[in-house]
């Protein structure tokens, strides 16, 4: 398959530059196998499970892992801090012209950095020091497209309210529409809610560069199922109740770490790959944002729900003007019961 069949045009007024101004406010567009699309609101997410249904979250957080410094000879550098495979040290996505072997300028703070592959670094200095110097002199990382910078509302909106463990450069978006209200209504209903951790690394910036999409590699991230939401995800399974998975990092995780069609505890670097083809183990509902043309999270949806049943509820969104990408609306892929 060619990547450039998963291309799209988007409105450019229709990439969403801030959130709404409530969390469950966004809309939903909600697409069923059938291929069937109706309209709603997030708030009425809860209208779609029921009592021991089980909803599936990413509890990461978000460092502010943009920082900026300069070169010694004086040139402005951008950097963004992450945490690859198995690696002690940080890595970084570095933009500006900087040399396979540099020394950077953070304040006052010098960091060595040595060229990886391309525009990724390994940075040569403890782990404390780059905590540091991300804690003082970090911004949340807002993707490229929103063409803004980071602000202190972005520190609360660009994480979920149960954002929990330190690692991700992107937020688990689908995640974003939740607020309190949601989950007391979900809790009421008697749904469970239950947590994995993936830490969203700066794969989800890059855009795919071979034209075939199978010769795409992904960057690991890093993930933990634990036993306790294995247990509760298998026993709704076996009970034929609804699992709904929210987000691609949440449906990665899930499918790395499931075999057959049981989820298995597990903790590493995935870099499971899902594109049109694969066949999901576990994974049958899904909860997620409206992604970018010919981009790894829009493979995920296709290989889900079908491109032509994506791709036509991507036009009808579009019509309806919903909002696009992080700070977007929401989609609900559902199985009929």
């Amino acid at each position: 398959m060619k990547i450039s069949d998963f291309y799209f045009e988007l409105p450019e007024d229709l990439i969403a530059q801030s959130p709404t101004r409530k969390r469950s406010e966004s809309k939903l567009l909600v697409l069923y196998e059938s291929g069937e699309i109706i309209h709603k609101k997030f708030k009425d997410i809860v209208d779609f499970l029921g009592k021991d249904d089980v909803v599936v979250l990413n509890n990461t957080r978000v460092l502010k892992a943009r920082v900026y410094g300069r070169k010694k000879t004086g040139g402005n550098v951008e950097m963004l801090f992450f945490k690859a495979d198995s690696e002690k040290k940080y890595h970084a996505l570095v933009g500006g012209r900087v040399g396979k072997e540099s020394t950077i300028l953070i304040d006052n703070v010098e960091i060595k950095v040595i060229q990886k592959k391309g525009n990724i670094f390994i940075v040569d200095e403890e782990e404390a020091k780059i905590d540091f110097l991300i804690e003082h002199y970090g911004t949340i990382p807002l993707p490229p497209y929103i063409k803004r910078a980071a602000n202190t509302d972005d520190e609360e909106r660009y994480q979920t309210i149960f954002a929990k463990y330190k690692g991700s450069v992107a937020a688990p978006t689908a995640s974003l529409h939740f607020d309190e209200g949601v989950i007391q209504n979900l809790m009421k209903k008697g749904v469970k809610l239950t947590y994995i951790t993936l830490h969203v690394g700066p794969g989800t910036f890059l855009p795919i560069k071979s034209e075939n999409i199978e010769d795409h590699k992904m960057m690991a991230e890093y993930c933990e199922i634990s036993n306790e939401t294995a247990d509760i995800i298998n026993t709704a399974l076996r009970s034929k109740k609804k699992v709904l998975f929210c987000g691609t990092t949440v449906v990665r995780a899930i499918e790395w770490a499931s075999i057959e069609e049981e989820v298995k505890p597990k903790n590493g670097f995935a870099d499971i790959y899902i594109y049109p083809g694969y066949k999901f183990k576990v994974v049958k509902n899904m909860l997620t944002n409206f992604h970018l043309p010919s981009s790894t999270p829009l493979l995920l949806v296709c290989a889900l729900a079908g491109k032509d049943a994506i791709f036509n509820a991507y036009k009808e969104a579009i019509k309806k003007k919903y909002r696009f990408f992080s700070y977007g609306d929401a989609m609900l892929i559902l199985k009929r019961d």
